[in-house]
C-alpha cells in the first residue's frame, strides 16, 4: 500500500513511529522476518489495536493475519520520518552534556550526525571529540548558514539557552533540541523538543509516592 502523509495526523501517532522504528530494528538484529502487531505491542507496551491505527495514517503497510515485513516497514518508517537520509546537526555548548552528545556514536546509523561543536570558553574550544573540533561562538552564524544546517541541539546553561536559540533561529535552523530547563521563545515555526531529565524524574516520583500510599 503506498504511504500517505497528511499534516492531519495526530502528533501522538507520529511521536509512536521512533518506538515502532526502534523495537523493528532489534527485531531485525535478531535475524527476525515477520512481526505480528500484537507482539510489537507486547514489547512496547502498546495496544495492537493503537499500532495498527497508527501504521495506516501512513498506508498500513501490513496484511491482517500475515503480520508485517519487518525490513519493509523498517524503509517505509525511515521515508516516513525522513531518516532514509542523513541529516547534519550542530551541537551548542561542549560542557559535560554537550561533549557526552558529541561523543555518542549512536546518531550516524539512526540518520543523524554530529558535524560541528561550538562553545564560548577558551578552554573548550579546540578540543577534539573524535574527528570534530569545538569552535568558537564566533564561527556560529557563518558556519550555520554557509552549510545551511537545519538542527541544533543546545547544550548550554539556563541562562544563555534563549540568547543561543535566537541567533540560530537567525539562521534559518528549523528545528531545536533543547537540553537547557527553559521554554525556549521561538517563531511558530520552528520545531523544538526539550530533554529534561529532572521533568521526568518528577514525573516518575508521583507515581512511586502514589504506589507507596496504596501499599
Amino acid at each position: 500500500m503506498a504511504m500517505k502523509l497528511s499534516n492531519d495526523i495526530p502528533n501522538i501517532a507520529v511521536g509512536r513511529l521512533p518506538l515502532y522504528l526502534r523495537a523493528l530494528t532489534h527485531l531485525k538484529e535478531q535475524d527476525r522476518n515477520i512481526v505480528s502487531s500484537r507482539e510489537l505491542g507486547k514489547r512496547l507496551g502498546i495496544g495492537s489495536a493503537q499500532i495498527r491505527k497508527d501504521l495506516c495514517y501512513f498506508g498500513g503497510f501490513g496484511k491482517q493475519g500475515t503480520g508485517y515485513h519487518i525490513d519493509f516497514l523498517i524503509e517505509q518508517l525511515k521515508e516516513v520520518l525522513q531518516v532514509d537520509k542523513e541529516w547534519q546537526v550542530a551541537v551548542i555548548g561542549a560542557g559535560n552534556l554537550g561533549s557526552a552528545i558529541s561523543r555518542y556514536e549512536g546518531f550516524v546509523n539512526r540518520g543523524f550526525r554530529i558535524s560541528w561543536v561550538f562553545d564560548n570558553q577558551p578552554d573548550c574550544i579546540g578540543q577534539e571529540f573524535g574527528e570534530i573540533t569545538v569552535l568558537s561562538m564566533d564561527e556560529l552564524e557563518a558556519v550555520l548558514c554557509q552549510n545551511h544546517v537545519q538542527i541544533v541541539m543546545i547544550a548550554v546553561p539556563v541562562d544563555q539557552a534563549q540568547a543561543v536559540a535566537d541567533r540560530a533561529v537567525v539562521c534559518g535552523i528549523c528545528a531545536i533540541i533543547n537540553y537547557a530547563p527553559i521554554s525556549l521563545e521561538v517563531p511558530d515555526d520552528i520545531i523544538v523538543e526539550y530533554i529534561d531529565p529532572i521533568v521526568h524524574l518528577q514525573h516518575m516520583a508521583y507515581y512511586l509516592q502514589n504506589e507507596k500510599e496504596v501499599q
